[in-house]
C-alpha cells in the first residue's frame, strides 16, 4: 500500500517535471510504463527541495517582518533620545535664564553698595578735621569733648568698615553669580550641541528604518511571489496565505504576551498575600506575648499587695493584630484621564512622525503629552520624564488613562515608547514610522514593563 501511494506521488510529481522522466514514463507497445526507481528519487528529492525552499522563504518572510520591526524601534530609540536632548536643552536652557537673572540681580546689588561705601569714605573724609582728638582738646569742654568724639569717631569707623563688609560680599556674590550664570550658559551650549547631534542622529535612523522598510517590503513581495511559483498557487492567493499566517503570528505573540503577564500578576499577588500574611502573623505573635506579659505582671502584683481589697487592676484588650495597609496608587483623575484619552482616540489616524507633537501628526511621547494636557496635567515631550514625573505603578493597578512604558532593560532610563491605557488591556498609541496613530491591544507585540499614573 505504501509504494502503490509512493508510485502515485511520483507518478503526480513527475508529470509537471517534463523531459527525460516524461518520456521515460509515456506508455510504449500499448503498455502502461511505471517509472523507474531512479526516476522516483529523483522527483523525491525535488520534492523535498521544493518543501525545503517553502520553508526556506517562509523563515525570510518571519526574518524580514523582524527587521522590518527592528529598525522602527532603532528609530523610535533615535527619536526617544532626541526628545531627551531637547528637554535637558530646555531645563539648561532655563536654568542658564535663572542665573544670568540673579547675576543681574547681584551686579546691581553691588553696584548699589559701591556706591554707598564711596558716599560713606567721602563724609568720612570731610568730617574727618572736626572729629580729630587735637579739634577737640581745643574746644572749651575738654575731656568730655575729647571722649564724645573718640566715641562718633568709633561709631564712624565702624559705620564705613559694615559699608564695606557689605560692598565686598555683594562684589563677591555677583562674582559668583556671574560665574554661575556663565557655567550654565556653556551648559545649555554644549546640550545644543547634543541635541543637534541626537537630532541628526534621529534623522539618520528615521531615513534607514523608512528605506529599511521599503526594501523589505519589495523583498517580501519578492518572497511571496517565489513561494507562489513554489506552492503552484497564484500569487493573489500566496499575499492573501501571508497575510493570515502573519496575523496568526501576532495573534499567538500577543495570547502569549497576555499569559505571561497574567501569570506574573499571579505570582506578584501572591507575594503580596504571603508577606501580609507573614506581617499579621508576626504581629499576632507580638501582641499575644505582651498580653502574657502583662497578666504576669499583674498577678504578681496582686499576690504582693498588702491592702486585701484592693481590686486587681484591669487586664489590657488586645491591641488590633490588623496590620497597616499596603501603600496603594494614587488614585486616577476621572475627569482628566477621560479628557486624555478623548483626546487621544480623537487623533487616532494621524501619522506617526518622530519629534512631532501635534496638531495632526505625532510620536510616542508627543500623543501622551497632548492627551494629558487636554486632561489638565502638564507633562514633558520625553518618555524617560513623563513615567519619572508620574508615579509609578503595577500592571495590576491601571486605570483608564495611566501610562504604560517599554523599555529595552529593566532601567527606566532604557525606555523608549509609551503609550495611554484605554482600559480592558487597550492602548491608544502613535507606534512608530509607517503605522498612524491607533487603538491596540497593549501585548500587540511584546509586553510593557513600565506602568505609571500621571
Amino acid at each position: 500500500m505504501h509504494r502503490v501511494g509512493v508510485t502515485a506521488l511520483a507518478l503526480s510529481l513527475v508529470t509537471g517535471l517534463g523531459g527525460i522522466a516524461a518520456a521515460s514514463a509515456a506508455p510504449s507497445s500499448g503498455h502502461h510504463v511505471f517509472p523507474s526507481r531512479q526516476q522516483v528519487h529523483d522527483a523525491r528529492h525535488q520534492a523535498q527541495q521544493a518543501a525545503d525552499d517553502v520553508a526556506g522563504v517562509k523563515a525570510q518572510l518571519v526574518q524580514a517582518d523582524l527587521d522590518a520591526q527592528a529598525a522602527a524601534v532603532t528609530a523610535e530609540q533615535a527619536s526617544e533620545r532626541w526628545n531627551g536632548a531637547r528637554y535637558a536643552l530646555q531645563q539648561a536652557r532655563r536654568e542658564a535664564r535663572v542665573a544670568d537673572r540673579h547675576a543681574r540681580i547681584a551686579a546691581g546689588d553691588a553696584r548699589q553698595q559701591r556706591h554707598s561705601y564711596a558716599a560713606a569714605v567721602v563724609t568720612s573724609y570731610e568730617l574727618g578735621p572736626d572729629l580729630s582728638p587735637l579739634s577737640a582738646l581745643q574746644g572749651g569742654d575738654g575731656l568730655a569733648s575729647v571722649a564724645s568724639t573718640m566715641a562718633t569717631l568709633q561709631n564712624a569707623q565702624a559705620a564705613l568698615d559694615h559699608t564695606y563688609d557689605s560692598f565686598s560680599a555683594s562684589a563677591t556674590l555677583a562674582g559668583v553669580a556671574r560665574q554661575q550664570a556663565e557655567t550654565a550658559r556653556t551648559k545649555a551650549a554644549d546640550l545644543a550641541a547634543q541635541a543637534k547631534q541626537a537630532r541628526d542622529q534621529a534623522v539618520a535612523a528615521a531615513a534607514a528604518a523608512d528605506q529599511a522598510s521599503q526594501e523589505i517590503a519589495a523583498h517580501k513581495q519578492h518572497l511571496i511571489r517565489h513561494l507562489a511559483s513554489l506552492q503552484h498557487i497564484s500569487v493573489s492567493l500566496a499575499q492573501q496565505r501571508q497575510a493570515g499566517i502573519e496575523r496568526a503570528a501576532r495573534a499567538a505573540a500577543q495570547a502569549a504576551a497576555e499569559k505571561k503577564a497574567r501569570q506574573e500578576a499571579a505570582a506578584q499577588a501572591a507575594a503580596q498575600a504571603a508577606a501580609q500574611a507573614q506581617q499579621e502573623q508576626s504581629t499576632s505573635s507580638d501582641d499575644s506575648s505582651s498580653s502574657d506579659s502583662s497578666d504576669s505582671s499583674d498577678s504578681s502584683s496582686d499576690s504582693s499587695s498588702d491592702t486585701p481589697n484592693t481590686p486587681p487592676a484591669p487586664t489590657p484588650e488586645p491591641t488590633d493584630p490588623t496590620p497597616p495597609a499596603p501603600p496603594s496608587a494614587p488614585p486616577a483623575p476621572a475627569s482628566g484621564a477621560a479628557g486624555a484619552l478623548a483626546f487621544a482616540r480623537s487623533q487616532i489616524g494621524d501619522p506617526y512622525v518622530w519629534g512631532a507633537a501635534g496638531p495632526s501628526s505625532w510620536d510616542c511621547s508627543g500623543l501622551t503629552m497632548g492627551a494629558w494636557r487636554a486632561g489638565g496635567i502638564s507633562l514633558p515631550h520625553y518618555s524617560v520624564a513623563q513615567y519619572s514625573q508620574s508615579t509609578p505603578i503595577s500592571r495590576s493597578q491601571l486605570r483608564v488613562g495611566d501610562l504604560v512604558f517599554w523599555g529595552s532593560s529593566s532601567s527606566p532610563s532604557s525606555i523608549y515608547h509609551v503609550a495611554l491605557y484605554a482600559g480592558n488591556g487597550m492602548i491608544v498609541q502613535a507606534p512608530r514610522t509607517g503605522r498612524d496613530v491607533e487603538e491596540v491591544s497593549m501585548y500587540y507585540w511584546i509586553a510593557p514593563n513600565f506602568f505609571a499614573r500621571p
